[in-house]
Protein backbone atom coordinates (compact mmCIF):
# COMPACT_ATOMS: atom_id res chain seq x y z
CA UNK A 1 0.00 0.00 0.00
CA UNK A 2 2.90 2.35 1.14
CA UNK A 3 6.01 3.45 -0.63
CA UNK A 4 7.70 2.96 2.83
CA UNK A 5 7.60 6.92 3.77
CA UNK A 6 4.87 5.83 6.44
CA UNK A 7 3.52 3.55 9.08
CA UNK A 8 -0.21 3.43 7.74
CA UNK A 9 -0.69 0.06 9.93
CA UNK A 10 -0.22 1.96 13.10
CA UNK A 11 -1.72 5.06 12.72
CA UNK A 12 -3.35 7.84 10.19
CA UNK A 13 -1.05 9.49 7.53
CA UNK A 14 -0.64 13.04 8.13
CA UNK A 15 -0.73 15.67 5.21
CA UNK A 16 2.86 16.05 4.66
CA UNK A 17 3.60 12.03 4.47
CA UNK A 18 0.67 12.22 1.68
CA UNK A 19 2.06 14.17 0.02
CA UNK A 20 5.68 12.79 -0.23
CA UNK A 21 3.90 9.87 -1.14
CA UNK A 22 2.65 11.41 -3.89
CA UNK A 23 5.50 12.90 -4.69
CA UNK A 24 7.07 9.63 -4.94
CA UNK A 25 4.93 8.09 -7.09
CA UNK A 26 4.79 11.15 -9.73
CA UNK A 27 8.79 10.93 -9.66
CA UNK A 28 8.86 9.94 -12.97
CA UNK A 29 5.30 11.28 -14.71
CA UNK A 30 2.10 9.34 -13.12
CA UNK A 31 -1.35 9.01 -14.38
CA UNK A 32 -4.49 10.14 -12.07
CA UNK A 33 -5.55 6.84 -11.60
CA UNK A 34 -2.11 5.24 -10.72
CA UNK A 35 -1.76 8.14 -7.94
CA UNK A 36 -5.06 7.38 -6.73
CA UNK A 37 -4.52 3.85 -6.08
CA UNK A 38 -1.08 3.62 -4.94
CA UNK A 39 -1.74 6.18 -2.63
CA UNK A 40 -5.23 4.93 -1.31
CA UNK A 41 -7.04 8.12 -1.76
CA UNK A 42 -10.60 8.59 -2.69
CA UNK A 43 -11.30 10.58 -5.94
CA UNK A 44 -12.35 13.65 -3.94
CA UNK A 45 -9.10 13.52 -2.09
CA UNK A 46 -6.99 12.77 -4.58
CA UNK A 47 -8.44 15.92 -6.24
CA UNK A 48 -8.05 17.97 -3.46
CA UNK A 49 -4.38 17.33 -3.10
CA UNK A 50 -3.83 17.43 -6.58
CA UNK A 51 -5.08 21.02 -6.91
CA UNK A 52 -2.72 22.08 -3.74
CA UNK A 53 0.22 20.36 -5.27
CA UNK A 54 -0.41 21.93 -8.96
CA UNK A 55 -0.99 25.77 -7.08
CA UNK A 56 1.71 25.30 -4.96
CA UNK A 57 4.18 24.10 -7.45
CA UNK A 58 5.29 20.94 -6.24
CA UNK A 59 3.09 19.35 -9.05
CA UNK A 60 2.81 19.63 -13.01
CA UNK A 61 0.73 18.23 -15.09
CA UNK A 62 1.00 18.09 -18.93
CA UNK A 63 -0.52 15.57 -21.62
CA UNK A 64 0.95 12.77 -23.10
CA UNK A 65 -0.07 10.47 -25.76
CA UNK A 66 -3.62 11.93 -25.31
CA UNK A 67 -3.59 11.47 -21.46
CA UNK A 68 -3.29 13.98 -18.67
CA UNK A 69 -0.06 13.40 -16.30
CA UNK A 70 1.32 13.88 -12.84
CA UNK A 71 4.86 14.56 -12.63
CA UNK A 72 6.96 16.14 -9.23
CA UNK A 73 8.34 19.66 -10.14
CA UNK A 74 12.26 20.45 -8.70
CA UNK A 75 10.38 22.20 -6.01
CA UNK A 76 8.76 18.84 -5.23
CA UNK A 77 11.21 16.97 -5.30
CA UNK A 78 13.55 18.86 -3.00
CA UNK A 79 10.36 18.80 -0.72
CA UNK A 80 10.97 14.97 -0.92
CA UNK A 81 14.05 14.85 0.18
CA UNK A 82 13.80 17.16 2.84
CA UNK A 83 10.85 15.13 3.80
CA UNK A 84 12.95 12.05 3.77
CA UNK A 85 15.45 13.55 5.85
CA UNK A 86 13.23 15.11 8.80
CA UNK A 87 11.37 11.33 9.03
CA UNK A 88 14.72 10.33 9.09
CA UNK A 89 15.83 12.15 11.73
CA UNK A 90 12.55 11.99 14.10
CA UNK A 91 12.94 8.22 13.74
CA UNK A 92 16.75 8.59 14.92
CA UNK A 93 15.48 10.86 17.76
CA UNK A 94 13.33 7.84 19.25
CA UNK A 95 16.16 5.89 19.66
CA UNK A 96 18.82 5.73 22.67
CA UNK A 97 22.36 5.62 22.36
CA UNK A 98 22.15 1.98 23.51
CA UNK A 99 19.37 1.35 20.78
CA UNK A 100 16.97 1.15 23.33
CA UNK A 101 13.62 3.02 22.34
CA UNK A 102 12.25 5.62 24.62
CA UNK A 103 8.76 5.64 25.51
CA UNK A 104 6.47 9.13 24.25
CA UNK A 105 7.02 11.59 27.07
CA UNK A 106 3.08 11.28 27.60
CA UNK A 107 3.56 7.41 29.47
CA UNK A 108 6.61 8.72 31.32
CA UNK A 109 5.71 10.16 34.81
CA UNK A 110 6.81 13.45 35.67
Amino acid sequence: MNSGITNATSRRRDKLCIIAEILEIAKEGSLKTQIMYQANLSFTQLNDYLKFMLKTDLLKKFAERGKVVYAATEKGLDFLQRHGELTELLKENERSKNGVKIPPQKLLKN
